[in-house]
């Protein structure tokens, strides 16, 4: 499961991998709920759970409820932008309780930890192999 940490101070955002053992402490979950930092290696840290994605691509919404995929009729939001005043389209949605079949889980920052988040998923320098 990918997380991806959002700091919305410097409006940077970071990647990182969680392992298969810790998926659990976040499935069940709903958006909206907070995290502990210590869960994706970010200690000290407090995250928001604000949405994300199953591996089909399909993004969560906050207003569809459950952990399942629906088709409905959207005027705005997540998975569809109008062009036209008064559009309205069809989409196919998750809910937002978050399941196995999340890939990646998008987070904020509520709470910052002592050590900059850039210090610890920042881009890894790769070593001269020469």
């Amino acid at each position: 499961m990918r997380i991806v940490i959002s700091e919305t101070s410097s409006g940077k955002s970071y990647q990182t991998e969680l392992e298969k053992g810790r998926e659990a402490n976040i499935i069940g979950k709903k958006i909206g709920d907070e995290l502990d930092g210590n869960l994706v290696g970010a200690a000290g840290y407090s995250l928001q759970l604000t949405g994300g994605s199953d591996g089909s691509g399909f993004p969560m919404r906050e207003n569809v409820y459950g952990a399942v995929r629906k088709s409905i009729l959207s005027t705005e939001g997540q998975g569809f932008h109008a062009s036209e005043k008064g559009e309205r389209k069809r989409v196919i949605v998750r809910g937002n309780v978050y399941s196995v079949d999340i890939v990646q889980v998008n987070t904020k920052v509520v709470k910052a930890g002592a050590t900059k988040l850039e210090e610890l998923f920042g881009k890894k320098e790769e070593k001269d192999a020469s």
